[in-house]
């Protein structure tokens, strides 16, 4: 059958078949090219593994320090809704202070769970999870602050 003719009589109508029965040379006969071998492509590879899994190692470390630096923005916000809601003791002020004392003891109880997505052999966590626990600390301990303020007004 010639190539690229249509198949008539077979029940299709448009069927065609793409096989190639030439007697042309395919890309597998011809020879590489001078200064190319395929043993420098293999090494490649192999070289581009390692970069991207340096690449993936730098990303981790990336990401568990912005993680870790996530409770800072959490510590502003708190102190600023703190200052909002004042000395006096009402609802507002009672709940406010209940949240800056338990998101921290949360965050605490999981800091395993919160860089689990980066561990790995190349990525050192202590420093990022040092970081993480003394913000959590220091916004627990803001928590605390605002507890002894508000008790402060009540027993005068």
């Amino acid at each position: 059958m010639d190539k690229g003719k249509a198949i008539m009589g077979s029940g299709r109508r448009w069927a065609v078949d793409f096989s190639d029965n030439s007697l042309a040379p395919s890309s597998r006969d011809i020879p590489d090219p001078p200064g190319f071998s395929r043993a420098s492509q293999e090494q490649d590879d192999s070289t581009v593994t390692k970069q991207k899994k340096e690449a993936e190692a730098n990303w981790k470390a990336q990401k568990a320090w912005e993680v870790a630096q996530a409770p800072f923005k959490n510590l502003l916000m708190m102190g600023f809704m703190m200052w909002m809601a004042g000395n006096t003791v009402h609802l507002f002020s009672i709940g406010i202070t209940f949240s800056a004392l338990w998101q921290p003891l949360s965050a605490l109880q999981g800091v395993g769970k919160v860089f689990e997505p980066y561990k790995d052999n190349k990525v050192d966590l202590l420093a990022p999870k040092l970081v993480f626990i003394a913000l959590n600390l220091g916004a627990m301990i803001l928590g605390v602050w605002k507890v002894r303020l508000v008790s402060s007004k009540l027993s005068l």
